[in-house]
C-alpha cells in the first residue's frame, strides 16, 4: 500500500473480507451496505480490455470493491471536488493508478470526455430521492448532493448510462423499490432491458429497502429474474449470514 496523506476528519476504512482500503470522512461521505452489495452483485468482465464506469462515485468506494473481480480499467465519475480527491487518494493509497481513473466532473459532461458507445460495464448508486420543493434534504450539501436529485436525475442518470455503454454492455444499479416505476419506464426509454433484480430487506419478516437492479443495453423484453433476497439482520440484530461474510469474510 502507498503511504497517502489524510485531512484532518478522515479515516482509512477496510472490508475485513477484502485488502481494498477506502478514505471516508463523517463530515463529508461514508460509503454504506449498498455500495458494498452493489460492488458484490456486479457481474464485470474479467479481462484487461474491459472499460467500467462507475457513476455518481462519490469516494469511489464501488469502483474500489469491484477492481479485484477485472483486471479491466475503472473510471470514477465524481461531481464534487472533495469526494472525488478523496477517491484519487483512495486509487492511489492501494496502488491502482494503473487501472483506475477518477474523473471530477459533471457526469451529464462525461460523453465529452469518454467515448459514447465504448464502455463495457456502468456502476451506480445514484441519489435516491426526486428533488422536490417539498424534500426533506440533509443540511450538509456533500449528503444532499448524494442522496437527492439535484444535480442529476434518474432519467438524466440512465441517459449517460445508455450513450456510454455498448451495445449488449451491463449496467448495475441500487436504488430503492419505491422507484421501480420510475426505474422501469427510464430503462426503457433509453432501451436498458433489466435483466436481474435482488431485493435487500433489513429483516427476514421486513420490506425489502433497497432493490439492486442489472440492466442490459438493446436487450430483449420481459427476461426478468428474481433472485433471492438478501436478508441484511437476523432476528437477534446479527448481520444476516451473507452480509457477515461480504464485511468480514468467512
Amino acid at each position: 500500500m502507498t503511504t497517502v496523506p489524510l485531512k484532518g476528519d478522515e479515516r482509512i476504512d477496510q472490508l475485513y473480507s477484502q485488502t481494498i482500503q477506502i478514505i471516508q470522512s463523517p463530515t463529508v461521505f461514508s460509503f454504506s451496505l449498498d455500495a458494498v452489495l452493489l460492488g458484490d452483485f456486479a457481474q464485470v468482465p474479467v479481462a484487461a480490455k474491459t472499460k467500467i464506469v462507475d457513476l455518481c462515485a462519490g469516494t469511489g468506494a464501488v469502483g474500489l470493491l469491484v477492481s479485484s473481480k477485472t483486471r479491466g480499467q475503472i473510471t470514477e465519475v465524481e461531481l464534487q471536488p472533495r469526494l472525488a480527491d478523496m477517491a484519487a487518494r483512495s486509487v492511489l493509497l492501494n496502488d491502482l493508478t494503473d487501472r483506475m481513473t477518477v474523473l471530477n466532473e459533471d457526469l451529464l459532461m462525461v460523453t465529452k470526455t469518454i467515448q459514447k458507445d465504448s464502455i463495457d460495464t456502468v456502476l451506480c448508486n445514484p441519489p435516491y430521492f426526486k428533488d422536490q420543493p417539498t424534500s426533506k434534504k440533509n443540511p450538509n450539501p456533500h449528503l444532499a448532493i448524494a442522496r437527492h436529485e439535484i444535480s442529476a436525475n434518474l432519467d438524466q442518470i440512465m441517459t449517460v448510462t445508455s450513450n456510454l455503454l455498448k451495445t449488449t454492455g451491463k449496467a448495475y444499479f441500487v436504488h430503492r423499490p419505491e422507484r421501480l416505476d420510475d426505474l422501469f419506464a427510464t430503462m426503457r426509454d433509453h432501451q436498458l432491458a433489466p435483466k436481474r433484480l435482488r431485493f435487500v430487506h433489513p429483516k427476514a419478516d421486513r420490506e425489502a429497502n433497497m432493490v439492486l437492479i442489472e440492466m442490459i443495453k438493446s436487450g430483449r423484453p420481459n427476461g426478468v429474474r428474481i433472485l433471492p433476497p438478501v436478508i441484511v439482520y437476523q432476528a437477534d440484530g446479527d448481520y444476516g449470514e451473507e452480509v457477515h461474510q461480504l464485511l468480514y469474510g468467512n
